[in-house]
């Protein structure tokens, strides 16, 4: 009896004290001006309408009408157990990247922090900083350039191996395979087809997990995810204990790729990365390396099979290049710098169908904004759909119109598919060299017909196909 009272007494105690606190909490909110909106059931808020917009490919339905109902500046929800701000227009854009380490730091859902640890997205402040300058060092258009050549090469060999002789292809697990092998041929110098096949195996598993309820039991996603995640790092830990000895004996080069870079690169303190940081690392760049990119590109060989005439202007940029090359030479940096009109396309298509709604940020003061109260600690969610549809930013949104983005472009933080401020994408440039160099080299390969042009497309968590995008080939016979 005495054991049970020991046991019991103290526990309800502490629900007490955490109801009691949750209590204080609710009454010091009531008090404060917060931003119109709901926060939905308790705990789960508003996630299942939200998840629900996402598969039905409808996100910028979810976050446009509660702009219409509450605010349009900024509105409240609750996703994931938190309770959450939703910024909108240029404005929110502007503040929340603006204020990076001042009003705001980078927050994800507990599922991202738990799978990728010791990486970039979960450092704040100088260390971000710190391994962000580091992760640049490889990522910067000047290094990338020299790996150019050896990207066409793979675009080349995938095409020939996976597209060539076919008369209907399923373009998004074909693409995966060209994404991944780009991104583990520069970032580990691994070529070899079973081993890129073992571990893209793993890589569909993780996807499916990034984003869930945290619950690591058999069976749920986040587990699987978890699995996932120790499979492909144990895969890494072998290739980098390896390329330790090749580097001390000469035999690997301290360029040859992002792993070696990492470890013979100190930042400016003489500090190396440790070993989990690197595996936490290099897990992020292989995941966000090939994963959207997949994502765009699929969706570029969506929107050129629907709009003919938009194919035929990219052709005639991508002919014009080839022209002015020998046979069989290989893609240049002088090159790449010639396809303005087809990144304008490409640009047209991340802002119609950016591969990811958007991010998050964690509120470390309480502060107000549009005359509302934001609480300490508050999630806070910046979307690319507030201002990519805004009509009065993109003159008639829905249309496809790739001249958008000639000469100035589009006003400062209307156009945010790669975030902005100091935690925007560091692979902008990766993306943007592996996306040209794919439609550089299909275009001059193929016409392509949509099996269905209407085809849905939906945030699971990046944007893709619900059938994959089957497409009916058409080989177009042109040699440089």
């Amino acid at each position: 009896m005495e054991m049970i009272k020991f046991i019991v007494l103290p526990t309800v105690l502490a629900l007490f004290v955490l109801f009691l606190h949750f209590i204080i909490r609710i009454i010091k909110l009531r008090k404060l001006n917060l931003p119109k909106g709901t926060l939905g059931l308790p705990i789960i808020g508003e996630t299942l309408e939200f998840f629900k917009a996402n598969l039905e490919g409808k996100q910028i339905r979810f976050i446009q009408e509660r702009m219409k109902k509450y605010d349009s500046r900024v509105f409240k929800t609750s996703l994931f157990g938190e309770n959450i701000a939703v910024f909108c227009g240029t404005a929110g854009n502007k503040f929340l990247f603006s204020n990076e380490n001042k009003n705001v730091q980078v927050w994800w859902p507990s599922s991202v922090k738990k799978l990728l640890r010791l990486s970039l997205v979960n450092k704040v402040g100088d260390e971000a900083k710190i391994t962000r300058r580091l992760l640049m060092s490889f990522l910067n258009p000047e290094t990338l350039r020299n790996y150019l050549p050896k990207m066409d090469r793979i675009a080349q060999h995938h095409i020939n191996t996976h597209w060539k002789g076919k008369e209907q292809v399923v373009v998004y697990p074909i693409i995966q395979l060209y994404t991944f092998e780009l991104a583990c041929c520069l970032f580990l110098s691994m070529e070899d087809p079973i081993q890129l096949s073992n571990l893209s195996s793993y890589f569909e598993e993780f996807l499916k997990g990034i984003i869930s309820f945290p619950i690591n039991f058999p069976g749920t996603r986040f587990h699987k995810a978890m699995k996932a995640a120790d499979a492909i790092k144990k895969e890494i830990k072998l290739i980098m204990k390896k390329r330790k000895v090749d580097l001390e004996e000469k035999k690997a080069s301290p360029t040859q790729d992002l792993l070696s870079h990492l470890l013979v690169t100190s930042d400016t303190s003489g500090r190396f990365m440790s070993e989990v940081e690197i595996l936490d690392n290099m897990l992020l760049l292989l995941f966000a390396g090939h994963d959207t990119s997949r994502s765009v590109i699929s969706l570029i060989m969506k929107y050129l099979g629907n709009l003919p005439e938009v194919y035929e202007q990219v052709l005639k940029e991508q002919l014009e290049i080839s022209q002015g090359k020998e046979e069989g030479e290989l893609l240049q940096w002088e090159d790449v710098q010639k396809m303005k009109h087809s990144w304008n396309v490409a640009s047209e298509v991340l802002r119609l169908s950016p591969p990811v709604g958007g991010a998050y940020r964690n509120a470390t003061k309480d502060f107000t904004y549009a005359d509302y109260n934001i609480p300490i600690d508050w999630k806070l969610h910046w979307n690319t759909h507030t201002t990519h549809m805004d009509p009065t930013l993109f003159t008639n949104p829905e249309k496809f119109d790739a001249s958008r983005f000639e000469g100035e472009g589009p006003i400062p933080y209307s156009y945010v598919p790669f975030g902005g401020g100091p935690r925007m994408c560091l692979g902008q440039e990766f993306a943007r060299l592996e996306i040209l160099v794919f439609m550089h080299n299909i275009v001059k390969r193929f016409k392509w017909d949509l099996v269905d042009p209407d085809e849905n497309f939906k945030y699971d968590p990046m944007l893709e196909p619900e059938k994959g995008l089957p497409i009916k080939l058409h080989p177009f016979h042109y040699t440089s």
